[in-house]
């Protein structure tokens, strides 16, 4: 992973000029940028940061219709590339970076990236995904009871796939291993979208990835359990793990950050407007049709989520055993 760092050196500034925002949008009740706005995804395409940026991307529009969102990738490492570089970018609230829990509190601790939580400047949390165990459509394991069966009796040769090292999937891995005292193998991968050939062309045996993954892929791979306190609507025929016999009610937050440059005004204005995108009846009914469970942490509420969530996920290290290798 450090290797991949150090290939880049930077992003080039970009659109330096201070940002300004309209007072509103045409009949929007939101303040509009008067520029176009660069969406940076930490992720390759195909997955579902990329899938929420489209969301958010088509409800701007019709917010906002005089600027479009440019969404941007630097996929790599895990995210951590992309992340290592968001304080170069212009703080000019124009330029705004996808940011992932609890990646950005895992990574720092595991010390293999150039940047630590506290160098992230989160604006708005947007949406949670629960955990979710799939298997391809071919699989032979139709319940998640034989799939563990299976994974017992040969520890070690299950291979299950997720999006990148020390990230939500992987410590979902490790959690799926100690909860039910099996041993799989971890494949990572850069992104959900990398992923979802594998696991679709049975290459692997299946993933510890995401409900809004099962959803989209429904009829390509089949959900054996997933990480919420009731059945998700739209896959009433997969068990909770709390239905297994396990309390787990996990999964990760996706969000906007912003370089640490940016004025607190221009903060707060795209904080504002995120807000403005999350309660939009469009985005609520593109988020349910793709399995987002929306929230809405905004600055005022920020610095006590982040406190909380830290501590939550620097305990959930200790599974990882990061920091000691």
């Amino acid at each position: 992973m450090k290797a991949v760092l150090r290939k880049w050196l930077g992003i080039a500034c970009l659109l330096a000029a201070p940002a300004v925002m309209a007072q509103t949008g045409t009949g929007s009740g939101v303040a509009c940028p008067e520029k176009n706005v660069l969406y940076w995804q930490a992720f390759p395409p195909g997955g579902e940061s990329d899938l929420s940026a489209r969301h958010q991307q088509v409800v701007l529009k019709k917010k906002c219709a005089a600027i479009d969102t440019i969404i941007q990738y630097k996929a790599g490492a895990g995210g951590g590339l992309m992340w290592a570089q968001m304080n170069q970018l212009p703080g000019d609230g124009l330029n705004v970076v996808g940011i992932n829990l609890p990646h950005i509190v895992f990574q720092p601790i595991e010390g293999e990236v150039q940047y630590k939580t506290a160098d992230i400047t989160p604006v708005f949390w947007f949406h949670f995904t629960p955990d979710a165990l799939v298997v391809p459509e071919a699989s032979p394991y139709k319940t998640f009871q034989a799939f563990i069966a299976a994974a017992k009796k040969d520890p070690g040769k299950m291979n299950l796939g997720g999006s990148g090292l020390n990230s939500a999937n992987h410590a979902s891995h490790e959690r799926l291993n100690a909860a039910f005292g099996m041993k799989s193998t971890y494949v990572p991968y850069k992104g959900t979208g990398d992923m979802a050939l594998a696991v679709v062309g049975n290459q692997i045996d299946g993933a510890v990835t995401y409900t809004a993954f099962a959803i989209n892929n429904k009829t390509k791979v089949r959900a054996l359990a997933v990480a919420m306190e009731k059945r998700h609507p739209l896959l009433p025929d997969v068990p909770t793990f709390r239905e297994l016999g396990v309390d787990w009610v996990d999964g990760a937050y996706r969000g906007i950050g912003v370089p640490k440059s940016t004025p607190i005004e221009a903060r707060k204005k795209l904080a504002d407007m995120w807000l403005a995108l999350n309660t939009d009846p469009e985005m609520k009914e593109l988020a349910a049709k793709s399995g987002f469970e929306l929230v809405n942490v905004g600055l005022d509420q920020m610095d006590g989520f982040m406190k909380d969530k830290a501590a939550l996920y620097t305990e959930s290290a200790k599974r990882l055993n990061l920091g000691k290798k």
